[in-house]
C-alpha cells in the first residue's frame, strides 16, 4: 500500500496515540470475546510503543465479553442487567489484555472513568496525571467507562466509547486518535451500497460529511459512524488529527504509523488548544446555557469579546458561579462554551442590563463580564 507525505508528517508528530477499539472488532457474532483479536491488537500496540510512541487504549467489549461469559444470547436492555454484565465482562477483558501484552513486556492498567470524573477540574487533572504516569512507566492504560456506576438517566455517561476516546485524546493532548471499527473508514454511502467509496481525507466536518453517515444498529455496539464523526469533530476542533480505520485490517496500527493510506484521515482544525481550553470547551458537560442576541454572538464568535449582560436574552438551567455553560443564539444553535461568573438566578436578573446597572440590581457588581474571554472557547 502506498504511503502519503501528509500522513507521514502526522504520524511522526504523534508521539502519543489514543487507540479506540470497538465491540464488533473484539467480539464474534455470538457476543463472546475473540481472544485472538486481543492478541493481534496487543502485538500491534507493542510495535507502536517500540517505535518510540506512547499508547492509551480505549476499549469497548465489556458488555459483549460479559454476555459471552454468562452465556447470554442477547444484550440486556435494562440498566441493572447492563451494569451487572459489564462488571463481569470488564475483568475478562482486562485479563485478556494483560495476558497478551505481557508477552511483549507490557502491563495492562485498567482505568475506569465516569463523565463526572471529567466534569470536575481536580478529578480531570488527576485522571490526566494518572494516564500520563502509567504510560511513562511503560504500562498500557486500558480505558473504559465505568458502566457499573454510570447512569444514563442522570446524564452521567459519555454516550459511547467514541466520545470517551475523543475526551481522553483531549485530556492527555494526544496528537492522534485512531478509531478502529469494523469498516474501512467513512464511505460516500453505506459500505454495502454499489458504487460507495471510502473517503481518504476529510478537511472539515460539515453537514455534507454528516449526510454521508449511514448507520445500521448492531446487536452489541452502542456506537456507529455517526458517533465517530462526532468524536472526530471534538478532536479536530482541539487541533489534533483522527483516523477511522478497520480493526480487522492486518497490522493496521503499524500501517498507520508508517503513513500508509489506511482508513479516513480527519485533519486538525487550526492550532492545538491548551489543556484548560479543552476542558472548558470540549470535555465538560454544560450545566445550562445562555441565550444571546445576534450582536452578542457576533462579538463573541468573530471579534474575540467577552460576554456582557447586555447581550444575554435568557439563562436556561440551574448552574452556579464557575460552572461551564453553553452559549447559544436565539435559534438554539450552540457556538461557544465558558465559565460563568454568575449563577443562573443572577443572570436572569441582570440579563439585558448595561454593566453599570448590575450593582443597582444585585447590590454589587463582582464582575463586568458574565463570561470572560479568557474562560471561553468558541465551538462552532
Amino acid at each position: 500500500m502506498t504511503t502519503d507525505l501528509l500522513r507521514q508528517e502526522i504520524s511522526t508528530a504523534a508521539t502519543t496515540i489514543v487507540v479506540k477499539v470497538g465491540t464488533r472488532v473484539l467480539t464474534g457474532d455470538d457476543g463472546k470475546l475473540n481472544e485472538q483479536q486481543i492478541a493481534d491488537l496487543a502485538e500491534q500496540v507493542h510495535q507502536v510503543i517500540a517505535s518510540g510512541r506512547k499508547v492509551a487504549l480505549v476499549s469497548s467489549g465489556a458488555v459483549g465479553s460479559g454476555m459471552g461469559r454468562l452465556g447470554l444470547k442477547t444484550r440486556p436492555t435494562d440498566l441493572a442487567h447492563l451494569q451487572a454484565v459489564a462488571a463481569v465482562g470488564q475483568s475478562l477483558l482486562v485479563e485478556a489484555y494483560e495476558r497478551s501484552l505481557w508477552n511483549y513486556g507490557h502491563h495492562a492498567a485498567q482505568v475506569l472513568l465516569t463523565a463526572e470524573d471529567l466534569d470536575h477540574r481536580m478529578r480531570y487533572l488527576n485522571a490526566r496525571n494518572t494516564i500520563l504516569t502509567l504510560m511513562e512507566l511503560g504500562a498500557v492504560p486500558i480505558i473504559n467507562e465505568n458502566d457499573t456506576v454510570s447512569v444514563e438517566e442522570l446524564q452521567t455517561t459519555f454516550g459511547d466509547n467514541d466520545r470517551l476516546a475523543a475526551i481522553v485524546t483531549n485530556l492527555i493532548q494526544a496528537p492522534l486518535l485512531v478509531l478502529l471499527s469494523d469498516v474501512d473508514g467513512l464511505y460516500t454511502a453505506h459500505p454495502s451500497d454499489p458504487g460507495s467509496q471510502c473517503i481518504r481525507t476529510v478537511d472539515h466536518v460539515d453537514d455534507s460529511i454528516r449526510e454521508m453517515v449511514r448507520d445500521r444498529a448492531g446487536q452489541l455496539s452502542r456506537g456507529g459512524m455517526a458517533s465517530k464523526i462526532q468524536a472526530a469533530r471534538l478532536v479536530t476542533a482541539a487541533g489534533e488529527n483522527v483516523i477511522i480505520a478497520s480493526g480487522r485490517t492486518p497490522h493496521v496500527l503499524p500501517k498507520i504509523i508508517a503513513g500508509e493510506m489506511v482508513g479516513t484521515l480527519f485533519l486538525a482544525q487550526g492550532q492545538s488548544l491548551a489543556a484548560r481550553k479543552r476542558w472548558i470547551g470540549l470535555s465538560v458537560q454544560p450545566r445550562g446555557h445562555l441565550v444571546l442576541d445576534a450582536g452578542a454572538r457576533a462579538a463573541v464568535e468573530h471579534s474575540g469579546r467577552s460576554l456582557l449582560a447586555a447581550g444575554v436574552v435568557d439563562a436556561v438551567g440551574k448552574f452556579a458561579k464557575g460552572d461551564v455553560v453553553a452559549l447559544r443564539d436565539q435559534q438554539g444553535v450552540e457556538f461557544a462554551r465558558g465559565l460563568t461568573n454568575y449563577c443562573a438566578d443572577d443572570v436572569r436578573r441582570i440579563k439585558g442590563l448595561k454593566t453599570h446597572e448590575i450593582a443597582t440590581t444585585l447590590g454589587h457588581c463582582p464582575y463586568d463580564e458574565v463570561v470572560h474571554r479568557d474562560n471561553m472557547v468558541v465551538t462552532s
